[in-house]
């Protein structure tokens, strides 16, 4: 052998020798998963890492609306699904399984995947099976997942209720805020189904784009009463807002508050927008604004395609602190 092939050999064995070493020294965590309106906390790793996300596809009868119960598909047995935090360059490894019980094949499509599909032909998953396969998290944003398996068809699967979001933070993370909210937008189509007192999808009007509701976090008054978001006068609130139609697009606003920073279409490194009063986001997409808090009392989320807070688009943002009259009150 000579020296030069020799030599060519040796360094192909060093270069995939450190490959190796490195591929050894990835740290592997497993996702903190949170249900609406719940964030996961921050990523404090100042390295990427492998991480781990296990979601479970669940078929079940649950509330959409007072006194209306309403055949879900789902994640994790919420909707919207549970929300996922990593950061850009980490791998994330996707389980995905679908219990024996179930009656469909079910699968994911990230829009944070580069890849075919988005994950969702890797993924196609019968009922007593699981599926894994991984990604490269290659650009920071805030990102739609959904179900798209083909049976009976893609909009069934997320007119039912199967989508949620993943935040991929920049390597540096996000500016620190002292609370972090997740609300998503969604629209459902229904009729009776077989069963007394159960609605289950109505196609026709899926295909029509008239819904019956149109809600935040699965269910009409879910961020009402006890589910309103909480926060103080000062404080300065983020809110990872999500919009999966399927048909609609949201026009979000805060009765009563300007966003402060609106995160164009949930680009994260992209155009930050300052001051706005009510920010439009895509079937199928996201936003992140950001908002300071100077007067208390209660402030509406809504959907201000207004006949929508009608279909349920209303939610509370409760601020609680000693008045400011410099900034706002009553004069008679």
């Amino acid at each position: 052998m000579s020296r030069k092939i020799l030599s060519r050999a040796l360094n192909l064995s060093f270069v995939l020798l450190l490959a190796a070493n490195a591929a050894l020294a990835e740290e592997t965590v497993t996702a903190e998963l949170t249900t609406a309106p719940k964030v996961p906390a921050p990523i404090k790793r100042k390295a990427a890492a492998r991480v781990v996300v296990n979601l479970e596809a669940k078929e079940y009868v649950g509330t959409l609306a007072e006194g209306v119960r309403y055949k879900f598909w789902s994640f994790n047995g919420t909707v919207p699904g549970p929300m996922i935090r990593v950061r850009v360059g980490d791998t994330v490894e996707i389980h995905l399984s679908n219990p024996q019980g179930n009656t469909l094949p079910h699968s994911i499509d990230l829009h944070a995947v580069n890849g075919p599909g988005g994950g969702s032909a890797a993924s196609i998953t019968v009922p007593g099976q699981e599926s894994v396969f991984s990604f490269k998290t290659l650009s920071p944003g805030l990102f739609i997942y959904h179900c798209a398996s083909p049976t009976p068809n893609i909009p069934a699967h997320i007119a039912n209720g199967m989508y949620g979001l993943i935040l991929v933070e920049p390597a540096g993370g996000l500016p620190k805020v002292d609370r972090e909210f997740y609300v998503m937008r969604s629209e459902f189509y229904t009729k009776p189904a077989q069963e007394s007192g159960v609605f289950e999808l109505s196609m026709d009007k899926g295909l029509a784009e008239q819904p019956d509701y149109v809600v935040f976090n699965g269910r009409a008054g879910a961020l009402t009463g006890e589910g309103a978001l909480q926060a103080r006068t000062g404080e300065t609130v983020r809110i990872f807002f999500g919009n999966i139609g399927p048909n609609g697009i949201a026009s979000f606003h805060i009765i009563g508050e300007i966003f402060d920073k609106v995160y164009a279409e949930g680009a994260i490194g992209g155009v930050i927008n300052r001051n706005i009063q009510t920010t439009l986001v895509p079937s199928a997409g996201t936003t992140i604004v950001e908002l300071k808090l100077d007067v208390p009392g209660s402030y509406l989320l809504v959907d201000h395609s207004i006949f929508r807070v009608a279909k349920g688009a209303l939610g509370i943002l409760n601020a609680a602190g000693p008045e400011n009259p410099k900034i706002f009150q009553k004069i008679k």
